[in-house]
């Protein structure tokens, strides 16, 4: 794993980590159980994947600014075509496994 994909993977899960105290904390304990609660891990995940796709957007925003104010050299495009296939793959990501999760609580929700 590259240092930029080890360092993203290391900022969504402390993200998901401190959403998840600040939730719990604000709510006087955890839900345990899914149930769709504001403090559960599920939205917690959520909002990290969200909160990782802002910061994403906000690289690509500034790159296209560059890009927008003259710094059209190919280094700042490849640069700014690099960032927006790697928010394309976060993207895919983030879809794939909020699906994959929620089907699988669906799962579990019909057995019980």
């Amino acid at each position: 794993m590259s240092n930029v994909n080890g360092h993203l993977l290391n900022t969504f899960i402390t993200d998901a980590n401190t959403l998840e105290v600040k939730n719990t904390n604000r709510a006087g304990g955890s839900s345990g159980g899914g149930g769709g609660s504001a403090s559960s891990w599920y939205a917690a995940m959520a909002r990290a994947w969200g909160s990782t796709l802002d910061s994403q957007a906000a690289r690509i925003t500034q790159l296209s600014d560059q890009v927008s104010g003259g710094q059209d050299q190919p280094s700042v495009m490849i640069q700014l075509t690099s960032e927006s296939l790697r928010m394309q793959f976060m993207s895919n990501n983030a879809a794939t496994s909020q699906n994959a999760v929620g089907q699988a609580l669906e799962t579990l929700g019909k057995r019980q």
